[in-house]
């Protein structure tokens, strides 16, 4: 089965440089090695791109700032470009407040199948342990599965059986199509289908919901879905929520896409 060449991990950001850092040193600890990174910037200000600038200056591996005004969240829009500046035949979107265990792009390359997708997941840590993980810089790519134990036990992270067992890659492919679990900040597919459904849907301006639309339409094209879970886990840094004004709105134009069966982003990676 063809596997990818080249590995392009598209990282989106915006106004948290301190736990993009704690992502990006996640990132440069890869044990694959034929990958690239794309920081995609959804408009930061100057303490984003130093923090990139300075892990950049310190690394061989290509590590490129794809930046853009900012004018509301246009995570669609930030994703495309980061595509659009990418080189890799396959393409890993990653959330620059999510960081990835050693394994994350090996395992990923893994699974990748050819007519596939693949929907990964995360683990959740409550605020204390994200607070004190970034005050004191914790490598969390590198911490061991007792550190993890003892978090799970402490109520600090959400769950444990995804650190503590690795699936095979079999039975991951989804005959049908469901909602459940599409999560933007972990999610992969070949350049290729990408470029055939025109990447995300720059319409979706506002919180929310154009990772599904992106996952309806390539499912739309003949991709199906292949479960990441117990391979391609990644650690979820607290947050905020954000304003959700546009979620309605943004539904109606998933389940529009679902019901018409549209393939292609009306406005996306092709303008």
């Amino acid at each position: 089965m063809p596997r990818p060449t080249t590995i392009s991990l598209i990282v989106s950001t915006y106004n948290r440089p301190d736990a993009l850092e704690a992502v990006l040193r996640a990132c440069l600890a890869q044990q694959d090695d034929d990958y690239e990174i794309i920081v995609t910037d959804d408009g930061s200000t100057e303490a984003t791109r130093h923090c990139i600038e300075r892990i950049a200056a310190g690394t061989h591996r290509r590590l490129v700032h794809v930046w853009q005004p900012d004018d509301g969240f246009r995570l669609a829009r930030a994703r495309n470009q980061g595509v659009l500046a990418a080189r890799g035949d396959y393409v890993v979107f990653l959330d620059g407040d999510c960081v990835p265990r050693k394994d994350f792009v090996a395992s990923h390359r893994r699974l990748a199948q050819p007519g596939c997708m693949i929907t990964g997941s995360r683990v959740l840590l409550c605020p204390d342990f994200t607070r004190a993980t970034l005050a004191e810089q914790r490598d969390l790519h590198e911490m061991g599965l007792d550190v993890w134990w003892r978090a799970w036990r402490a109520g600090n992270i959400q769950k444990i059986l995804q650190l503590a067992i690795r699936l095979p890659d079999l039975g991951r492919v989804r005959s049908g199509f469901t909602m459940r679990r599409i999560k933007g900040c972990n999610l992969s597919a070949w350049r290729s289908d990408i470029e055939r459904v025109n990447g995300f849907d720059e319409s979706f301006c506002g919180w929310g919901h154009e990772d599904a639309d992106f996952v309806v339409r390539l499912f739309n094209a003949g991709v199906r879905r292949k479960d990441g879970a117990f391979a391609t886990e990644v650690f979820h840094l607290w947050h905020k929520e954000r304003e959700r004004d546009q979620s309605d709105h943004h539904d109606r134009l998933v389940h529009e896409s679902q019901v018409n069966k549209i393939i292609r982003a009306p406005v996306g990676l092709a303008r």
